[in-house]
């Protein structure tokens, strides 16, 4: 199973670049260019609840298993 990241899909939708999501978060636009790319490990329940905040979506619109 692989766990995969729609923060593209979502930006887009919301009309907002990964800079401004980053400086909303409080976290690097590297740290979620990673995430973004699907090359992270791991992601802090912290950081989930921000970018949830910031898109105004749920866990389960940023990432889907398949």
């Amino acid at each position: 199973m692989e766990v995969t990241c729609h923060l593209d899909r979502i930006l887009e939708e919301k009309g907002m670049t990964l800079a401004e999501l980053a400086k909303l978060v409080d976290v690097t636009a590297v740290n979620l260019s990673v995430l973004k790319n699907n090359r992270a490990k791991a992601v802090r329940f912290s950081t989930l609840v921000g970018l949830c905040e910031a898109l105004d979506c749920q866990p389960g619109d940023l990432f889907s298993v398949t």
